[in-house]
Order: C-alpha cells, then structure tokens, then sequence
C-alpha cells in the first residue's frame, strides 16, 4: 500500500453526515430539556416537578445511558455498528414519544431512562463509525467536525425548545425529536456501511449490572441530601453504598478475561489524561448550564425562547471553533490548545460570580461565548487522543469511555453543583420565609420555582418574597460557579502535567496503549 493512498470510505463525508443528524437527536433532546425546567416545574402548565425531580428528569436518562454505553460499545463492535445505530434511533424515538405524553415527574423520570437506552446505542457507535471510515490523518478533522455538531444541537435546542413552548404545550419538546429520528433511519439505512470487529468479546454482564448500581446509587445520594440535606443515615447510605459498588466494579474489570472497561488503560497517561479532562469539563459545565435556565427564566424573567437565544453565544462558538482545533493541534500541540481552552473555560465559570440580579444581559452571552469557545477547543483533541489510542477495530470502546465519562461527569456536576445551590439557597432564604405556614414555607424553601409558585398565592407580600428567594438563588449561584471554576482549573493542571503535546511520527505500528501497556507489563 502507498504510504500516502486513503484508507477512508468512498463515502465517508456523506456518512459523517448522517452520524451528524443521529447525534443531534440525543443532544438536541437534552438542551432542549434545560429550557423546558421551568415550565415542568409550573403545577399548571407543566408537572409540578420539584428541584430534584427535574434533577432526576436529566440524570434517569444520563446514568442509564452511561451505564450501559460498556456493554453497548462491545454490543455495536460484535454485532454491527449499523445495526445497533437504527436500532437505538427507533427505541430512542419510541422513548420520546412517551415521554411526550408523561403524567406525572414520575412518568416522565421513566421515559427518560428508557430514552437513556436508545442514546446508548446510538452515541457510541457514532464515533466508532467515524474511526472505521475515515483515514486516521482525516479523523481528527471528522472529530472536530462531530464535536461541532453538538455545538450546533446547542444552538437549535434551546431556540427551538422555547419556540415550542411558547406555542405549544410541554411536550411538544419530546415529540419533535420523533421526525429527526425516522429521517436519521432513512438515511442511515441508505448510506452507512455495515462494521464490526473480527474479533469480538463477550458482554460483561456482572460489570454492566455493577456500574449502573453504583452509579445511580452514588448520585440518588448526592441529589437527594442536596433537596433535604445530608443529616440523615439514608443519604450516606447511598452515597457511601454506591461508592463502595463502584470499586466492586473496578476490582471485578481487573479481573475479567472479557471486561466491559479494561481499567489497565487509565496507567497510559496519553488515554487517561483526556477521559479525565473530559470528565472535569463536563462536570463543571452542565452545572452551570443547570442553573443557567433558572436564573434567565425565574430571576431575569426571560420566555423560554429568549432564554434560548441567549444560549446562542455559547453554541456559536461551539460551532465556530470545534471544526478548526484539528489544525490548531497540528500547529501548536494537544497540550496548548486544551490548556488555553481549559484557561477560557474557567475564566468564563468564574465569572460568573459576578453576574447578579441587574447585571446586563450581554455579559452572559458574552461569557457563554468564552466558555463555548474554550470547550470547543478542549473536547476535539481529548476526544481524539482518547480514539487515536486503540485500533479500528476497538474503536467502540474507546467511544464508550469517552462518552461514558462525559455523560457520568455531566449528571455528577448537575447533582452536586445542584447540591450545592439548593444547600445554599435553602439557607438564606430561610429568613424571608419563617412566618410562612408550614407546607408554604417548605415549598418556598425548597427552590426558586417553589418560592415563585407560593408568591403567586401570597397577594401583597408576593414582591418581597420574590426579592428575597432572586437574591438567594444568585447567591447560591455564585457559590456553584465558582466550585464548577475550580474543576476546570483542575483540569488545566491535568493537561500540564499529562496531556500529549505535539504530535510525532510513530515507528511502532501498534496503538500508543498497547505499547505502553506492554512496556508497564
């Protein structure tokens, strides 16, 4: 074979493509999801979701998806990448439509975690595709251009989700993903190329079974003592039960002959350094994402719609740059570039420490623009190490680990910095609200939305409620951003000390961690 001939698909621009439109239905769903909050939080026009109920609405879906991203990565490289693809489109537009129909958060919870099922089909065997069909000196620019699509989904999400809502009723957010999923079946029927590995390995039952378990329990305990706090046996039951779970888990994949994760990977500092900046990233970003929506629609009174486009700056930029960082990478190094993201990326979570009640409402989106902008030039060379590190043929593992991470980290950060917001509001609004009657005051403590629902009942003494619950929220906002800031510059300190630099010619035709393994062995 000559040294310079492509080893891609004919086809394989047209294929990224359809990987692109199948991405997007599992991300749109979820930013669409965050301007959604609000009105299922409205006992009227939505649910009557309380704080960790809409919590548990995003992290059902997240921990379910996650845990079962190890088996369905090994699923997809033994019985067809394809296959898997159209099979999780559908379960995921089943799932939707369902959820559509919710009624009750309960319902709904559970819809959710069903549509977990069909993400996880779909989101590993995207990047796995991408690794099969694209030369490995094209794959870091089809990276980059399949991380800008989720740039992209974050720009329509939360337009068209508010749009949808300001005419429609809330379930109209679920039902919309229905016709993305049949034209992503369609296509992907017409177009994308069968794939699996020669030489497949068998489903870890027992670690799949360990990994969800530990995972749910861990967070049910973070969520449920940040909604009623972390006093009771119950919470460190779970928290500790679930930690415990989890190293059960790591213990039973070293021993395996047919892990689900191999753990031996993360002693290669070249693959454990980005799963674990992809890890801290998301975890400081969907935090803040989280409480984003509250603060534009509660305490800035924003419509849904608007508090989508002034989400718009964080995508753009997501969209702008992901797609160049293969370049910047070429030029400059992994190092460099993550570390100037990882830099941008805290600067803009700190600052909003800063934001309160009355500041104008261009530094938001201005700062969202600096975030999105250091994110998009983080997760396409993590992303890429991490697929670089193993052959072709492997290649759904390493998708499952980096989306694993992503997702486990993004419902961590949701349940801990939401943690931190509810302990922090619950005890500064607790003043405003002590001479309210017993099940009004618990409701006005609980969160924002409760604070909100009471004074609509309150009559006069409505304005100083609502003064005092905005002034609490944007104080325990504050607090939350600058724990979520703190992780980024963890991060940054991981990319240091870890992350590769410029690239360089390999001698050796084995992937960097099975030669790296083999000289730890």
């Amino acid at each position: 074979m000559e040294p310079h001939e492509n080893t891609g698909h004919p086809r394989r621009w047209a294929i990224l493509g359809v990987l692109v439109i199948s991405l997007l239905v599992v991300v749109l769903d979820n930013t669409i999801l965050n301007v959604a909050l609000r009105t299922l939080a409205d006992p009227v026009h939505g649910l009557g979701a309380s704080q960790g109920e809409l919590e548990w609405a995003i992290n059902s879906y997240t921990l379910v998806f996650a845990g079962l991203l190890f088996t369905f990565g090994v699923l997809g490289d033994r019985l067809g990448r394809k296959r898997f693809l159209m099979v999780g489109l559908a379960l995921f537009g089943l799932a939707s439509l369902l959820s559509a129909y919710a009624q009750d958060p309960g319902q709904l919870i559970a819809t959710r975690a069903l549509m977990g099922v069909g993400g996880a089909a779909i989101m590993p065997v995207t990047l796995s595709i991408i690794s099969n069909v694209f030369d490995p000196r094209e794959r870091a620019k089809a990276i980059g251009i399949w991380a800008g699509a989720v740039g992209l989904a974050v720009a329509i999400g939360p337009v068209l989700g508010g749009a949808l809502l300001e005419h429609y009723w809330w379930g109209s957010v679920f039902l919309i993903n229905v016709p993305v999923v049949v034209l992503g079946v369609v296509l992907v029927a017409a177009l994308v190329p069968e794939s699996r590995d020669p030489r497949p390995g068998r489903v870890d039952v027992l670690g799949v079974l360990l990994s969800v378990v530990g995972l749910v329990a861990l967070t049910y305990g973070i969520i449920d003592g940040g909604e009623h706090g972390f006093d009771r046996p119950r919470v460190w039951l779970a928290i500790v039960g679930g930690l415990a779970v989890l190293g059960w888990f790591v213990a039973h994949e070293l021993r395996s002959d047919h892990p689900s994760l191999d753990v031996r990977l993360f002693r290669v500092p070249r693959f454990a350094a980005p799963v674990a900046l992809v890890g801290l990233v998301f975890f400081a970003a969907m935090g803040v994402m989280f409480f984003g929506a509250f603060y534009l629609q509660l305490v800035r009174g924003y419509s849904p719609l608007e508090s989508g486009l002034l989400f718009l700056p964080f995508a753009a930029a997501q969209l702008i740059f992901a797609p160049r960082s293969a370049a910047m990478v070429r030029r400059y190094g992994g190092r460099a570039v993550a570390g100037v993201g990882l830099l941008l990326t805290a600067a803009a979570l700190g600052a909003f420490v800063l934001i309160d009640a009355d500041t104008p409402i261009w530094i938001f989106s201005a700062l969202g623009f600096v975030q999105g902008a250091g994110m998009a030039n983080i997760m396409p060379p993590a992303t890429e190490s991490i697929m670089s590190a193993l052959p072709r043929e492997k290649a759904g593992v390493g998708s499952a680990v980096s989306n694993t991470v992503r997702q486990v980290a993004g419902a961590l950060g949701v349940a801990v910095l939401g943690s931190v917001l509810s302990a922090v509001y619950r005890n500064d609004v607790a003043t405003a609200v002590s001479g309210l009657p017993g099940p009004v005051r618990d409701a006005a403590q609980e969160s924002i939305s409760g604070a909100y629902a009471v004074a609509g009942r309150l009559g006069a003494g409505a304005p100083r409620l609502i003064d005092a619950a905005n002034t609490s929220f944007v104080s325990a906002m504050h607090w939350a951003a600058g724990v979520s800031a703190l992780v980024a510059l963890l991060g940054f300190v991981i990319v240091l000390r870890w992350m590769p630099g410029r690239p360089v010619i390999e001698t050796d035709a084995r992937p960097a961690t099975e030669r790296e393994l083999a000289g730890t062995a």
